[in-house]
């Protein structure tokens, strides 16, 4: 083509930095990174996990999920759990696509038997709460945990505002990688993006999985105010956007002073709030915070979205015992965290009655 070197080494290289990478858990978003780990012309296998059987099966059948708007690439292979140590055999890395739910699973049943040279790349989300309030990434959970049996790995993890539908339909997405271990991340990176896949690197492990995690409760929070406007006006009422602003706006300071108390960067934190922008108009986390504020309580919420994993409501649990006994310690004031607090009381008490402590969210600050 005119205008267009071609230079025959740089393929070859091309050629040569093939990969194979696995993804254990034939979830939504572990599904979708298929996509792009594919259209670069890796050797891509999708590992269901024990509960995925009949994914796995659908898989097989029609080479599509059902909520995708695309087949998988023809690069793409599918397994089930029963299989898994021989579907890994000769891979790069393995990307663990497991819930927040599976992660005791996935430490037993796969880190455990994983020969530990072999990097992971984690889309798990959420934190762990240890007694003095401390709140710990999965990624540090894991690595803790298997150094008490002697194996020594470094968990790399994904964290950003990404919906997995929206992946696969190849709308630009800035997602970070965190790691310690800087080859690993690099050549995932270089496996992984794409002209619509855009991806920062950072060794901000505890920061970055913080920002990640924290949006879930934060987005719930914001979202009351969606069901309250229907609970007030019917829901015919075109949508109220001061008062998606004003707990917004609270939940932007609420999450800045616990990225402080988790020592996270400014660069984590702003990918956390990309994170709870698209959190807050789409999925399951915005479902919960609209049917609590429609005056629905926790039991009722769960029953309403039977079927569903409910990660939000784990997290925001953990946050809430965290941030209580920090502040049992005096590490911390209750009174800098209303939004937080309100959105436990609700999942704690079972308060039907939403409303939000407005006056809570004002200050006064002269200079």
């Amino acid at each position: 083509m005119p205008g267009v070197h071609v230079n025959a080494s740089n393929i070859k290289a091309k050629i040569l930095m093939k990969r194979k990478i696995a993804i254990l858990g034939a979830g939504m978003m572990g599904s979708a990174l298929a996509f792009p780990a594919a259209e670069n012309g890796h050797d891509v296998r999708i590992i269901g996990t024990c509960l995925d059987d009949e994914i796995i099966d659908g898989y097989i059948k029609t080479h599509k999920h059902e909520k995708f708007c695309r087949p998988f690439p023809d690069n793409v292979s599918y397994h089930y759990f029963r299989d898994w140590k021989k579907a890994i055999e000769g891979v790069d890395f393995i990307i663990g696509g497991v819930s927040s739910f599976g992660v005791d699973w996935f430490l037993e049943e796969i880190l455990k038997k994983l020969d530990p040279s072999i990097p992971v790349l984690s889309v798990t989300k959420g934190l762990r709460g240890l007694p003095d309030g401390t709140l710990i990434s999965y990624p540090g959970y894991w690595e803790s945990e298997l150094a008490k049996v002697g194996i020594h790995r470094e968990i790399c993890a994904i964290g950003g505002p990404c919906t997995s539908y929206e992946l696969v339909s190849m709308d630009p997405s800035e997602v970070g990688f965190c790691g310690r271990d800087q080859k690993a991340l690099k050549m995932m990176k270089e496996a992984m993006q794409r002209p619509y896949y855009h991806i920062s690197l950072t060794d901000d492990v505890i920061g970055l999985e913080s920002a990640v995690a924290l949006k879930n409760a934060y987005a719930m929070a914001v979202t009351l105010a969606v069901g309250l406007n229907i609970r007030w006006h019917g829901e015919d009422e075109p949508q109220h956007y001061n008062s998606q602003a004003g707990t917004f706006t609270q939940a932007v300071r609420e999450t800045h002073a616990l990225m402080q108390m988790q020592g996270g960067t400014f660069e984590s934190e702003a990918i956390g709030l990309g994170d709870l922008y698209v959190t807050i108009f789409s999925g399951r986390t915005r479902r919960c915070g609209v049917l609590m504020g429609k005056g629905l309580n926790y039991d009722e919420v769960t029953e309403a979205l039977a079927g569903i994993t409910l990660e939000s409501l784990v997290i925001t649990r953990v946050m809430g015992i965290a941030v209580r006994k920090k502040a049992e310690l005096g590490l911390l004031d209750l009174k800098n965290f209303p939004l937080l607090m309100h959105i436990v009381e609700i999942l704690d008490k079972g308060m039907a009655d939403a409303d939000l402590p407005w006056e809570a969210f004002t200050f006064e600050n002269f200079r």
